[in-house]
């Protein structure tokens, strides 16, 4: 049992889930580019998870405190005492040198630079800037943009091709109404933890029309790939299409009843159905589909 309480530490302290689709967004890069599956791949994926996985870990140790605070965080492995934050901070620095290793030679400097570029602008920008401002969530979204390219520049794609910016775009923008669904549901709990809430600047109906706007966006982000030849076959253009499509229901639903937490929960989960939906179409249509 011990074993696998320490698992679960570990698993809740590199944010597991978060650096998971961190990792999935950069094979989609890698494969968009490649076309294929190839050796590089696996230390590409190597790479970003550790360094996802360290990312997170030392933002936790940055917000300890405020985590100690607030009722969906209180009980991580840190604020909670099961792991000290010399340990974690330990762990995040080993995991940081493995995974950069790892990119710089399996697959160059590039992309362990991006690599360790998004590291430092997560929890050197990011994360203090949080502290002063609700809408950090802007400038911090240049983190969900760098892991495609990671792994675009991993498969011998240049940083300068549009199909890859296409790509990027959408990670971009999908960062802000992922994050505010998510202030919405838990807006007590931030303020509790001394975050600056958009709750305080905006009403929640404000807030509602806003991250339709910005939903909105984010479908039309989706469209980009066939548009910009990152996906070629006509079934994945339909399918992007078709998943655009369904996110924005429920975002409108929650324009209209902005207070309701179910409407909270179906607008977060589509907006991240979306995220799914878009890397498993570009994967399966680099896989199926002809060379560029």
């Amino acid at each position: 049992m011990r074993g696998r309480a320490l698992l679960t530490d570990l698993a809740t302290l590199a944010k597991l889930r978060i650096s998971l689709l961190s990792t999935l967004s950069a094979a989609t890069g890698f494969v968009a580019a490649a076309r294929e599956l190839r050796a590089p791949l696996a230390g590409t994926l190597g790479g970003t998870l550790l360094l996802a996985a360290a990312a997170a870990a030392l933002n936790e140790v940055l917000d300890a405190r405020r985590d100690a605070l607030m009722l969906r965080t209180r009980e991580r492995p840190i604020p909670a005492g099961r792991i000290g934050r010399p340990t974690a901070l330990a762990l995040a620095a080993g995991a940081t040198i493995a995974g950069a290793a790892l990119l710089w030679l399996g697959a160059g400097p590039v992309p362990a630079l991006l690599g360790l570029g998004a590291l430092l602008w997560y929890d050197a920008v990011y994360t203090p800037l949080k502290r002063v401002t609700a809408f950090a969530v802007i400038p911090g979204a240049i983190v969900g943009a760098l892991p495609p390219a990671i792994g675009w520049t991993a498969a011998g794609g240049a940083l300068g091709d549009a199909r890859l910016h296409a790509l990027c775009a959408f990670f971009l923008l999908w960062q802000v109404p992922h994050f505010w669904l998510l202030a919405l549901r838990h807006a007590e709990d931030f303020e509790r933890g001394g975050f600056p809430t958009a709750t305080r600047r905006l009403s929640r109906a404000q807030l509602g029309r806003v991250t339709w706007v910005w939903t909105l966006a984010t479908a039309t982000a989706a469209l980009l790939p066939p548009l910009f030849g990152l996906t070629r076959s006509a079934w994945g253009a339909w399918a992007l299409v078709a998943a655009a499509a369904a996110v924005l229901p429920p975002a409108w639903r929650l324009v209209r009843a902005p207070d309701r937490p179910e409407r909270l929960g179906a607008a977060f989960l589509a907006v991240n159905l979306l995220a799914v939906a878009l890397m498993a179409v570009v994967l399966a249509d680099a896989l199926t589909g002809a060379p560029y």
